[in-house]
């Protein structure tokens, strides 16, 4: 039995929570998988994880074992990149956890060219929802926030991204164009749930740092209520409303005209984003370079770069 290896495998099989799950991960047969498992339980002599029809779970000694397994191939990792460090040659795999949202929006459009000048570094994007803290079982997690970071890790800055009103041009030449927060009730907005429990949504006139007014803009519920931001972006590319919705998503609307800013004097709430990895001996080559890409294509500065190439007002 290849020892490293059935720990890799077990390893992975808890990150992605199912035997299946792993195998399209490591690009194996699910029965190998299975039984590399079953072979590092026999080798070892216990009980690793308890398997029912639904679930995994891992027993008391496989939960010890498993953070052991991951300090053991940290270490390899470490080992590994210490060489590569030396070759300077980046190639490899690099896991990356980012939300959706960025993922298509700002990442994808990016990636041929990375690919052009690493073409021995893969990739595995996983966007299951919004990240909001690193994840160690990545290579780097990609952090929207807006409280500051904190925790045992290293992070470096990307960028910072503001949440605007934007509308198709046909929706505001019908509707009209709201001046003050006050008119959104008179208007369809498109907002999180959370936004209607809230009863409402902070709006700032000009620095939030010394603001010149500050109003709770209340918004009626809308033709359409969702937590799902690709969603709101399609509809209001469609006249349905005015959409809340992060720079980053609507670059390329607003510069195509596709959108227009909506009470662009007011500002609502912005977020951090940043790259964020276990702290490490040693950064692998491939993992550098593509946070180093990230940087690149962010901008890596404390501002928001999608609304200053679309010509808009930042604070």
């Amino acid at each position: 039995m290849d020892q490293l290896k059935a720990m890799r495998v077990f390893a992975r099989v808890i990150d992605e929570g199912s035997f299946a799950g792993a195998a399209r991960a490591l690009d194996l047969a699910p029965a190998v998988v299975t039984r590399l498992v079953a072979d590092l339980e026999e080798h070892l002599g216990a009980r690793l994880l308890n398997r029912t029809t639904r679930r995994l779970a891992l027993t008391e000694v496989g939960e010890a074992y498993l953070e052991r397994c991951r300090r053991v191939l940290m270490e390899l990792e470490d080992a590994q990149a210490l060489v590569q460090s030396a070759t300077h040659e980046a190639r490899g795999h690099v896991r990356v956890l980012v939300p959706p949202a960025i993922a298509v929006h700002q990442l994808a459009k990016h990636l041929a060219r990375f690919h052009q000048q690493y073409p021995h570094v893969t990739l595995e994007l996983h966007s299951p929802g919004p990240v909001t803290q690193i994840d160690e079982a990545f290579d780097i997690s990609v952090i929207s926030t807006k409280e500051p970071l904190q925790g045992d890790f290293v992070a470096r800055r990307l960028a910072r991204t503001e949440v605007i009103l934007c509308a198709a041009p046909e929706y505001l030449q019908r509707r009209g164009r709201p001046q003050h927060p006050v008119e959104l009730q008179q208007h369809d907005v498109l907002v999180p749930p959370v936004a209607i429990q809230q009863r409402g949504i902070v709006f700032v006139r000009g620095r939030r740092e010394a603001p010149e007014e500050r109003i709770e803009g209340e918004c009626r519920r809308g033709v359409l209520t969702t937590g799902h931001n690709d969603t709101n972006y399609a509809a209001a590319l469609h006249g349905l409303g005015i959409a809340a919705l992060p720079s980053f998503m609507i670059e390329d609307a607003l510069l195509e005209h596709a959108l227009e800013r909506v009470m662009p004097q007011w500002h609502m709430q912005s977020y951090d984003l940043w790259a964020a990895m276990p702290s490490r001996k040693f950064l692998p080559a491939r993992t550098r370079v593509f946070l180093d890409f990230l940087v690149s294509i962010f901008g890596g500065q404390d501002h928001d770069p999608w609304l200053e190439a679309a010509g808009c007002a930042t604070r």
